[in-house]
């Protein structure tokens, strides 16, 4: 792959990665509710599912979702359902104070003196969860990679090597630029911090999501 080439692909996939959407609002949401290193897990699922879609791609699933209209709105309704769910769970959310922290702590039998940090590391797999989640739920990303990375394969070239290249830098685009809307998303818990403000902030998320939701939902192929 040509050096320009490349540079075309980088400038293109960050456009598209960087554009906001359900991902990166998972990824703000989470850093307000769990701080940025703890988003992580929210990342890595992400990249999880955009390197999934990716694989499905290559093995030309795509196509067939393209031409199937049942296989296509069966993952347009789950990933919007889904979206839907995470909104109404955000909006359900009360502000995390350290009263509330202690309490639960306290009912799920964790002594005071252990940090909160280590109680909650539990619950990693649960981001990482929601985050593939919501990246696998929208099958027009699915449509996107058998449409785009035709575009920047050489025939002539060995296939695997191409692939290796745009889905590496897809990987590292990806998880550094969700990273940065997790650190504002950081940058805003120590404003919000808990009360009203954080309990507004929860609801203009769920909001978003739900939103979200219904604009997958009017998705056509």
């Amino acid at each position: 792959m040509s050096l320009n080439l490349w540079l075309l692909y980088v400038s293109l996939a960050a456009a598209v990665i960087a554009s906001p959407g359900p991902s990166a609002l998972l990824c703000v949401s989470h850093a307000v509710s769990h701080g940025a290193r703890r988003t992580v897990a929210t990342i890595v699922g992400g990249i999880t599912a955009s390197m999934t879609l990716m694989a499905l791609s290559a093995l030309g699933l795509g196509a067939v979702i393209a031409a199937s209209d049942t296989w296509f709105q069966t993952i347009k309704w789950a990933g919007a359902a889904y979206l839907v769910y995470l909104g109404i769970s955000a909006w359900r959310t009360r502000p995390a104070t350290k009263q509330t922290d202690a309490a639960e702590q306290a009912d799920a039998g964790v002594p005071a003196a252990v940090p909160a940090a280590l109680h909650t590391a539990g619950s990693a797999w649960k981001l990482y969860r929601k985050g593939f989640m919501v990246g696998i739920g929208n099958p027009k990303d699915l449509l996107f990679f058998s449409a785009l990375f035709p575009q920047f394969l050489d025939p002539s070239a060995p296939f695997a090597m191409q692939m290796t290249i745009l889905g590496a830098t897809w990987m590292v685009l990806d998880g550094s630029i969700m990273f940065a809307y997790a650190l504002c998303g950081a940058k805003m818990m120590a404003r919000l911090a808990s009360g009203g403000a954080g309990q507004w902030f929860h609801r203009v998320t769920g909001g978003a999501f739900i939103a979200a939701g219904g604009l997958l939902a009017t998705a056509q192929r």
